[in-house]
């Protein structure tokens, strides 16, 4: 029988730090995503994300974590693209980082988004993984720019992106659910990263780098 990696190169994708695997969401892992999810992000009335999926019913929040992991694999093609990556930390679910572009052959520039299981946040967790995608995005993929938002109230993105070396890129009032947030663009590049002191180590990624055309 073809495995699904055979037929979605992507799934072979690997990206391991020293305490952590990122790699995409295959369908038998959504319950595990689900369950992370439900264990709670972020406090009650604080949300940081442009779509508030953290505040729906129990019973529509799996559909709609499902829903948005085939929508982007659906969409992925070379020219609009969109890695869910879920991470593993001693082998137990803990959040997910993402990693998309749009035109990257021309702009060749990414930006992420990511959310941590509440109870295991404040370990720099959130920092190694943002840190393992921007030198996949920069060492592998040949990224020039990097990007990223919060809400200017979010000091652990922003203090992430701050120890990362990413630079203020300009602020923008935008809807997020039925509020309206000042948001806080920034930018990251090559030669402003504050790289680890470790090294990231990479699985499948020729064939990933293939079927997503980057050279």
């Amino acid at each position: 029988m073809t495995s699904p990696n055979a037929v979605w190169p992507l799934f072979d994708l690997t990206l391991a730090t020293p305490r952590l695997e990122l790699r995409p969401i295959q369908d038998h892992e959504i319950p595990a995503a689900v369950a992370a999810a439900r264990t709670g992000i972020h406090e009650p009335g604080r949300n940081p994300f442009s779509t508030p999926w953290t505040e729906l019913p129990a019973e529509e929040l799996g559909p709609n974590m499902a829903r948005w992991y085939w929508r982007c694999r659906a969409e992925c093609t070379p020219d609009s693209w969109t890695l869910l990556l879920g991470i593993w930390h001693k082998g137990e679910f803990i959040g997910c980082q993402d990693v998309g572009a749009k035109e990257f052959a021309t702009l060749k520039t990414v930006s992420t988004g990511s959310w941590l299981r509440q109870n295991v946040q404040g370990r720099g967790l959130g920092k190694e993984m943002r840190a393992a995608v921007a030198l996949y995005a920069f060492d592998w993929l040949g990224a020039e720019v990097a990007e990223s938002e919060a809400a200017d109230w979010n000091e652990a993105s922003l203090g992430v992106s701050r120890s990362l070396g990413y630079e203020l890129n300009g602020i923008t009032r935008k809807a997020w659910g039925t509020r309206v947030e000042t948001v806080q663009h920034v930018r990251l590049t090559p030669d402003s990263f504050k790289r680890p002191d470790w090294t990231l180590r990479v699985g499948g990624h020729e064939a990933a780098s293939k079927f997503l055309k980057i050279t």
